[in-house]
């Protein structure tokens, strides 16, 4: 089983007034293939996003929203199990967290995606643990943008990984998912955390899949909390990543756990029928 654990959807997610996202999907626009999945309206089709997934040999994808286009992402993922919403909240623009928590997972969402360097709040501020809380009892995990970005207005004080300690610590039930497991300046912390506490897991996503053995030398050490992922159609495209991952002469146990298997278990999906 292949599952992809951070996928974006396309142009409603990145509307003209994020122009520098729409340069980036450009530029590996041959790579991802994205014009194959394009309706008759421009925007991504789920259906023939499916047929792009089937294509790669990926059997499941979550895809993470923006908070203003999460109505869309539910109804793009309401099409077929194999797509699953998480959805991106906004801690300073909601007024009732666990309500909206709720909300969101009575409309089909998995789990809760937060972006600390972009909406500039520290994992452990107070004004999230209601989120927390209420993910925690519906059994949603929670995924953290972990690291730097090359985009505008972001503030990296914000992605530094230690604060996800009080939240790992304080919500022992709940998974918590370092996207880009701290890219560009906290890879050993991100791995560190991720050995230390049973609920934390690091997304390889965004991280040159010939490069994971120089960030992380000790991988085979901690095959259990390690998920594949490429951040489409912001990256090179599907079979770039799984084939550079496949290329580092890991164990096929390990391989199947990146690839696969931690997400399967994280997520719940049994075998594929």
């Amino acid at each position: 089983m292949v599952i992809d654990f951070h996928v974006h959807t396309g142009l409603k997610l990145y509307p003209g007034s994020m122009p520098w996202v729409l340069d980036l999907i450009d530029q590996f626009k041959h790579q991802n293939r994205i014009g194959e999945t394009r309706g008759s309206d421009g925007e991504i089709d789920p259906h023939l996003f499916l047929a792009l997934l089937d294509s790669v040999g990926i059997d499941y994808a979550v895809i993470v929203s923006e908070y203003f286009q999460l109505d869309l992402v539910a109804e793009f993922c309401s099409v077929s199990e194999r797509l699953i919403p998480f959805a991106n909240l906004n801690p300073h623009i909601i007024g009732h967290p666990a309500r909206e928590v709720e909300h969101r997972y009575k409309q089909g969402y998995k789990g809760l995606k937060f972006l600390p360097t972009y909406h500039h709040f520290y994992p452990n501020d107070n004004l999230l643990y209601p989120y927390y809380a209420a993910a925690q009892d519906l059994g949603m995990p929670l995924m953290f943008h972990i690291g730097s970005s090359i985009f505008p207005e972001t503030r990296m004080k914000y992605g530094d990984p230690i604060y996800l300690d009080d939240v790992a610590c304080d919500f022992r039930g709940c998974p918590v998912i370092m996207a880009h497991s701290g890219r560009g300046f906290w890879y050993d912390a991100c791995f560190f955390l991720s050995r230390h506490h049973p609920n934390i897991y690091l997304d390889l996503t965004g991280l040159p899949p010939r490069n994971l053995l120089k960030y992380f030398p000790d991988l085979e050490k901690n095959p259990d909390k390690l998920l594949f992922g490429t951040d489409w159609p912001a990256s090179p495209g599907f079979s770039y990543i799984i084939d550079g991952i496949k290329s580092l002469g890991l164990k096929p146990e390990t391989m199947d756990k990146i690839l696969g298997g931690n997400a399967a278990r994280l997520l719940g999906i049994g075998v594929k029928t």
